[in-house]
């Protein structure tokens, strides 16, 4: 009887020892926490910077709705905001205004351009975007529809209010 006693102490003290081990011991990164970590780093340099124009300052320098368009702001953020431009109900442009100054490098793109709208360097960028840099302001209008064509984007940019973009800092 004593050394079936002693041996269920044993076997307590031993499931005991066991459990606090594994209990206490770390257990390996899930694929998730690994995903989480990789995500945090990517952010920390998608910073925007302290002084970028807050969104709600660009919406100023948007054309106004008129000959069968809408404007509709869709997003306003720390250096950006951005419209859709409606014709009967259907999104054809996007509309948007930028701060480069948390992406210097997208400024420095505009420095050997040959063309210019409204007074300002202009890009194309692939066959739906049409862009142009004013002071630190990119200033864009993105085809969303097939027939709103690169002479459409060309005009809508000049109805934004480039020279009083140009005078804000």
């Amino acid at each position: 009887m004593l050394r079936t006693r002693h041996k269920t102490i044993f076997a307590a003290f031993f499931l005991s020892v066991l459990l606090l081990t594994s209990a206490c011991s770390s257990k390996p990164p899930s694929r998730f926490d690994q995903v989480q970590q990789e995500s945090t780093k990517q952010k920390q340099g998608q910073a925007v910077v302290k002084s970028a124009t807050q969104g709600s300052k660009l919406n100023a320098f948007f054309p106004a709705s008129g000959d069968g368009y809408d404007r509709v702001y869709t997003q306003e953020k720390k250096g950006f905001s951005g419209a859709n431009l409606k014709k009967d109900g259907k999104v054809v442009a996007e509309l948007a205004i930028s701060d480069t100054s948390s992406t210097p490098g997208t400024a420095s793109k505009y420095a050997n351009s040959t063309k210019q709208i409204g007074g300002y360097p202009s890009q194309e960028l692939g066959k739906t975007k049409t862009s142009v840099l004013v002071n630190k302001y990119q200033v864009s209008v993105i085809s969303k529809d097939p027939s709103f064509t690169a002479s459409d984007r060309a005009t809508w940019i000049e109805k934004f209010d480039l020279a009083g973009l140009s005078k804000l800092k």
